[in-house]
């Protein structure tokens, strides 16, 4: 299974689509439309991706999901989705069946690995528009850090991950774990990125999209130049989820992601978090 957290990461009106789990059904194209209201699911606390702040939502998918639905006419119901242990959990929750407590599934869900093997185990939705490849960044503070030294000559400097990530686990583990007694550990790759640039690390190994909005935020970071050694993960494509059944929204969704693409909207709405939109490789 997919952890989430190994890729690195409230709920809107419940309408008139039902409460309880597995009593309700995401909606094809037609139907939204009926309805008037796009039910889209996000992380929560996923920042910059999808986040609260003063109250409100905010992040890359949140503005992507509201210009998603107003391109299909129909207004934006944002929905915050807690992380469970695997993304095959997420899709269940989020688009197929439903959670507890009443979470009822959504007729989208961002950020979604864009992967061939994952979407062939998860045959209760259909995976689409892939819209943005994500990888792993090593950044820090310029005088603080050999940023450009091998791994084995950050050792006695601070160091922040996201707990029980890939960054995480590269970091304790590598080396023969030399670095192991120098990471500290924070809940979010954005939460380990605020802290090198509120003085409290020296450096950080996080998602490229997490530190470019950290420093879109006043950081004074720099970032690694060269590739790290031994790092195994080479990125990977983010995309959405329909229910299987909702092929024909999906479809509608894939158009409007290539057309935002296409026309530099998508590369206008990453540039307002500082982020440099990089297109996934399954996009062509």
């Amino acid at each position: 299974m997919i952890d989430r957290r190994s890729l690195l990461g409230g709920a809107g009106a419940a309408l008139a689509l039902g409460l309880l789990p597995g009593t309700t059904q995401a909606a094809p194209l037609g139907k939204v439309r009926e309805l008037g209201v796009l039910r889209v699911v996000v992380y929560k606390d996923n920042r910059p991706w999808s986040w609260e702040e003063g109250g409100k939502l905010a992040g890359l998918d949140v503005d992507l999901a509201g210009a998603i639905a107003r391109k299909l006419g129909v207004r934006a119901d944002v929905a915050q989705l807690v992380a469970d242990e695997s993304v095959d959990d997420d899709l269940r929750h989020g688009v197929w069946k439903g959670g507890l407590l009443g979470f009822a599934p959504g007729d989208l869900m961002l950020h979604v690995p864009f992967d061939r093997t994952f979407a062939a185990r998860n045959d209760q939705v259909a995976i689409v528009a892939p819209y943005y490849r994500e990888s792993f960044r090593f950044a820090g503070m310029r005088n603080a850090i050999d940023l450009e030294a091998p791994p084995t000559g950050w050792r006695g400097h601070r160091l922040a991950a996201e707990l029980d990530s890939i960054p995480d686990f590269y970091l304790i583990g590598s080396f023969g774990g030399i670095l192991a007694k120098d990471v500290a550990h924070y809940p979010s790759g954005a939460e380990a990125v605020a802290a090198v640039a509120a003085g409290k690390a020296d450096a950080v190994l996080a998602s490229r999209a997490q530190i470019e909005e950290g420093l879109h935020r006043g950081g004074s970071l720099t970032v690694r130049k060269g590739p790290l050694p031994a790092f195994t993960s080479p990125g990977w494509d983010i995309g959405m989820a329909v229910r299987e059944n909702s092929r024909t929204l999906g479809d509608a969704v894939e158009e409007v992601v290539s057309a935002m693409a296409a026309s530099g909207e998508m590369k206008a709405l990453f540039a307002t978090y500082g982020v440099e939109w990089t297109p996934a490789l399954a996009a062509g």
